[in-house]
């Protein structure tokens, strides 16, 4: 019988288990409890909303973009009263949009944010958010998968009670395992309410209560052992590299995608208007009037089917392009290759385009 490197592997144990929890809360600077589930990131983000939501919740649920547009589905379906606040995709939501927010709706105890939209390329002011939320005394829910490794993620300063990450944009590690940051408010709120999953793959209370309250000595069920291993591998590599070293890799990318764009001309724009808005996990752009986004990124890929390139979801398929700048994207060769093949899509399409000009932003950008 063949040996191979991903088959016959020890199994993993608690101990190791733990530890890979351990260095997932050490990477977002945490004290809170730190539960790694055994699936995309989906899982922890809809098992939170249903842990901590009810008929007698009050949510206020930002929409910056398709994910926050799932966060209220999923909050309504479980009985809550929902308030969404929704901003135009090419910006960002404030602070004083949120406390206006808590001002008209002071019965809101329960806030959904997505931190930075991959989907839009926006990015909100958690920081400044968490503040307002502290303030009003709401539970916290954050939404930081595209966001972890590519700007800060502080839950225990931010005052975040939950918070979703996953490993497999900026962090450049696998998709099957995610994790969830959970205070001690939110496992009170959990305890007591009544719907929140129990028995369930979905259930963030069977964590607590047969892992974490056992000592995190026994396992739930058999752990993805090989995503696992990509996420111990993935956060060593981060540790190794420093994760300030891994943010600017990112915020640099960011900004010679913006830089390069805009050089580029071709009447392709950045879609997020104002740079500080913008992403630094990927760069959306607007295509020209007439140029269906889809058409050219596929013009683009056909050239180079490696490059980071995608055209936006749904309806935004006509005008948006995304360069999803990230993990080991998260370079200046990525970025140019992608404005290069755009630029000689749109050239196709008989629009002026200065590649040349696009090489210098790009190489100019800090």
């Amino acid at each position: 019988m063949t040996t191979h490197p991903f088959l016959d592997l020890a199994p993993l144990t608690a101990a190791r288990f733990a530890s890979i929890e351990d260095r997932v809360a050490r990477l977002l600077g945490t004290e809170q409890d730190v539960v790694i589930m055994q699936g995309e990131a989906l899982l922890p983000l809809e098992g939170a909303i249903r842990a901590t939501a009810g008929p007698g919740t009050t949510a206020l649920n930002v929409v910056t973009g398709p994910y926050g547009q799932t966060f209220g589905d999923w909050l309504r379906d479980c009985g809550a009263t929902v308030v969404d606040l929704t901003v135009p995709f090419h910006t960002a939501v404030t602070a004083a949009q949120i406390r206006e927010a808590f001002a008209e709706h002071p019965e809101i105890d329960f806030v959904s944010l997505v931190h930075a939209e991959a989907a839009t390329g926006n990015t909100n002011p958690v920081a400044e958010i968490g503040e307002a939320v502290r303030e009003h005394g709401a539970l916290f829910y954050l939404d930081a998968v595209a966001s972890v490794g590519a700007e800060p993620v502080l839950p225990d300063a931010w005052g975040v009670d939950l918070c979703v990450i996953g490993a497999q944009k900026a962090m450049g590690g696998p998709a099957g395992v995610s994790a969830v940051s959970v205070s001690e408010r939110a496992w009170a709120r959990m305890a007591a309410n009544p719907g929140a999953p129990r028995r369930s793959y979905l259930s963030l209370l069977d964590w607590k209560e047969r892992w974490i309250d056992g000592g995190r000595r026994a396992l739930l069920h058999a752990p993805a052992q090989l995503e696992m291993l990509a996420l111990e591998a993935c956060v060593e590599r981060i540790d190794a590299a420093g994760l300030d070293a891994v943010i600017a890799r990112h915020t640099t990318a960011a900004a010679a995608t913006r830089a390069g764009a805009l050089a580029l001309g071709g009447g392709l724009e950045p879609y997020v208007y104002e740079a500080e808005d913008a992403a630094p996990v990927a760069t959306t752009l607007r295509t020209p009037s007439g140029v269906v986004a889809s058409e050219l990124v596929a013009s683009a890929l056909a050239a180079d089917p490696a490059l980071p390139l995608a055209a936006g979801g749904g309806a935004l398929a006509k005008e948006m392009i995304r360069v999803n700048h990230y993990g080991a994207d998260a370079t200046r060769e990525a970025v140019l290759g992608s404005l290069v093949a755009l630029g000689a899509a749109l050239a196709e399409r008989g629009l002026v385009v200065d590649v040349a000009g696009a090489r210098r932003a790009v190489a100019n950008s800090l």
